[in-house]
């Protein structure tokens, strides 16, 4: 063996050698590593203990200090929430308007269910119904009156007569056919779009098209209340009223014996004194006796109107329990649409004898049995050659000006044997949007509408409720197809802006200022219907809450509204149907809205509220208390812990009628379920 291969040799024992001896380092190593690893994480997990001890702890701690408080706290929103009985008073009367009709179907809906008796409202019905036919006849009179004196009104030019009449409400068009030319097939009145094309049968007939297009629409039946609806208005009456006799009642039971109780006490102290003093006395003690049953019975009063009050704001979020039937396959479910651009009567009347001078007199025959309808297509038609002479109407009409149609109208016709709209009869529909003008084929006259999915701007993408001065916000309602701006200040409502792709939109009803009820009315009329109907759930994919933390929010959010902006989360979807979530920021000044302003997100179960540590970008949902922060029965006090003290002012200046608005506007939109 050469002196490398030994030298070789003795290297590779010794590297045998170190490596059993690192082997063996590296095995002690790895025990302590081990020992330190479950030494570290004995300890973490003990710590890790000690503080899940120590948050339960604290968390029970707050929630001995928010039970602990919770009966003051709900005595104080009870009588910060009295702004909503005493508003109700205030409403009581303001009822009265001008046009009698609206009045009718105004306080219909105004008054609230406690206030009105099944009979009441039958009255009131009955009545709009018999207005409304009376509206009617009294055109049908003035049409009459008007196609009498036809031959002197005829065109120079085509030798037949055309008038059109507008007001305010209603636009009349007649054309009488007094040539009867039957080349004269295409009827256009002057100045407009609207346009009938004609058969032959009636261009040669002796006949009268009328156009009566009434910008609001009479001939939708009222909805009726739904049962469910009927049975809960009337338990909540009968329990005001029941309860208001009972508490009477008591009151002069507790007056008489606490008479009574005055005058033997009365009796055995002034036993020594003169009777003059003793009537005296029995005076002032009786005085002050009826002071404090009245004050007492003014307090059951005012209960009694809150609980009213809160049931029939509670009406307003309910949901039906059944979707409504509707038996004919065409038949317009008023549920999933609603007409839009008033009604369109379309009418075909005979032309009745015209006036004839005479000695200079104009003489006329008078029809006894007045103004006839002429029917088309007629109902037998045996005496006719071809089966085609009664060929669909083309129909163009100009669609009214206020309304926005969000996509293309549908048109339906009014069935009057079925008292409903229905779309069967109807075809070649074409909608220009830039001109505003509707054609189609109509198999048979007859009112006609325009009509719209209901719940095309729900749900809502997103709001924001912003303070703008006391007394006064703005809530803004993002759609898919829509940004709607509206003003609340005292007892009135104000649309500000509207947005259609992203450009603003010219509305003839901006800087108007209305009642709540009046304006939710008149945004329905133009197409901006951002309000659910207690069916509305069956049509709108909808975040589900329960009624009373819905409610209990609601009136909540509008005690705070003069001071505190708040608007639409995320994680509200996230936190089941028995809490809402809600971002929050004071807002003291009418600025322009910051960009990325601080929110907080608070969290409310109807009797807890507290601030979450996550916030609207937090990737994950967790309801983690923020830090050093606490527990609260009602949101009015869990913002007082770090509300200034300008803000606490502004809310506690607040009157009951603006609060009242936005409390209704947030029930009537319903932004926590419907976004």
């Amino acid at each position: 063996m050469g002196p490398k291969a030994k030298k070789s040799a003795r290297k590779k024992k010794i590297t045998k050698a170190e490596r059993l001896k690192q082997l063996q380092e590296e095995e002690e190593r790895r025990q302590k590593e081990e020992e330190e690893a479950r030494v570290k994480h004995e300890k973490e997990e003990m710590e890790s203990l000690e503080r899940q001890r120590i948050e339960r702890e604290k968390w029970h701690q707050l929630e001995a200090k928010d039970l602990e408080r919770r009966n003051e706290e709900l005595e104080e929103l009870y009588l910060l929430e009295e702004c909503f009985p005493e508003a109700e008073k205030l409403k009581r009367d303001t009822r009265l308007l001008s046009q009698l009709i609206e009045k009718l179907r105004l306080l219909l809906l105004q008054t609230p269910s406690y206030d009105l008796e099944d009979k009441t409202i039958i009255q009131y019905r009955g009545s709009i119904l018999e207005l409304q036919e009376l509206l009617h006849l009294k055109f049908n009179v003035a049409t009459e009156r008007l196609l009498r004196q036809a031959s002197t009104l005829a065109d120079l030019d085509s030798g037949n007569m055309e008038k059109v009449i507008q007001d305010e409400n209603v636009t009349l068009y007649v054309w009488a056919n007094l040539k009867k030319n039957p080349r004269y097939r295409s009827v256009r009145f002057s100045e407009t779009q609207i346009r009938f094309e004609i058969p032959r049968i009636l261009a040669t007939s002796g006949i009268a098209i009328r156009l009566l297009h009434t910008h609001y629409d009479h001939a939708t039946p009222l909805r009726p209340v739904s049962t469910s609806l009927q049975g809960h208005t009337a338990t909540v009456t009968h329990f005001v009223k029941d309860e208001v006799q009972k508490g009477e009642a008591e009151i002069s039971k507790e007056l008489q014996e606490e008479y009574k109780q005055q005058e033997r006490e009365s009796v055995s102290v002034c036993e020594e004194e003169t009777k003059v003093e003793e009537q005296g006395d029995m005076e002032v003690q009786m005085s002050f006796v009826q002071e404090e049953s009245e004050a007492t019975k003014c307090k059951l009063e005012m209960k009694l109107l809150s609980e009213a009050v809160f049931a029939a704001q509670l009406l307003l979020i309910e949901n039906a329990n059944e979707k409504p039937c509707f038996c004919e396959d065409n038949e317009v479910d008023l549920c999933q649409f609603t007409t839009l651009g008033g009604v369109y009567h379309l009418d075909i009347f005979e032309l009745p004898p015209q006036c004839k001078p005479m000695k200079g007199w104009m003489i006329v025959e008078i029809l006894k049995e007045g103004l006839q309808k002429y029917i088309y297509p007629p109902e037998s038609t045996e005496d006719f050659e071809t089966e085609n002479a009664f060929p669909p109407i083309e129909v163009t009409l100009e669609v009214q000006e206020n309304v926005i149609f969000f996509e293309d109208p549908m048109v339906a016709r009014w069935d009057a044997e079925g008292k409903h709209w229905q779309t069967d009869g109807i075809s070649n529909v074409l909608y220009q949007s830039e001109e505003r003008l509707i054609t189609f084929s109509l198999e048979t006259f007859g009112p006609v509408t325009l009509i719209q999915d209901t719940h095309i701007n729900m749900p809502f993408q997103s709001w924001e409720l912003r303070p703008l001065d006391v007394n006064k916000v703005l809530l803004t309602v993002t759609t898919v197809f829509t940004e709607i701006q509206i003003q609340i200040k005292e007892n009135l409502c104000m649309l500000a802006s509207v947005k259609v792709d992203n450009k603003k939109h010219s509305a003839t009803l901006e800087g108007r200022w209305m009642t709540p009820i009046s304006f939710i009315l008149a945004l329905k009329e133009t197409g901006l219907n951002i309000f659910p109907t207690g069916h509305s759930h069956f049509y709108v994919v909808i975040n589900h809450k329960e009624p009373l933390v819905e409610i209990k929010a609601y009136r909540q959010l509008a005690l705070l509204s003069s001071a505190f902006a708040f608007g639409w989360s995320k994680w509200n979807v996230e936190c089941g149907s028995k809490k809402v979530i809600v971002k929050l920021r004071e807002h003291l000044t009418e600025e322009e809205p910051v960009q990325d302003p601080n929110w907080t997100l608070l969290m409310f179960s109807g009797d807890r509220a507290q601030r979450l540590k996550i916030n609207e970008n937090s990737e994950t949902f967790s309801e983690a208390l923020k830090e050093e922060t606490e527990f609260h029965s009602t949101l009015y006090h869990l913002v007082k812990d770090f509300a200034s003290k300008e803000a606490m002012e502004k809310i506690r200046s607040s009157k009951c009628q603006f609060i009242d608005s936005v409390c209704y506007m947030l029930l009537s939109t319903r932004l926590l379920t419907y976004s």
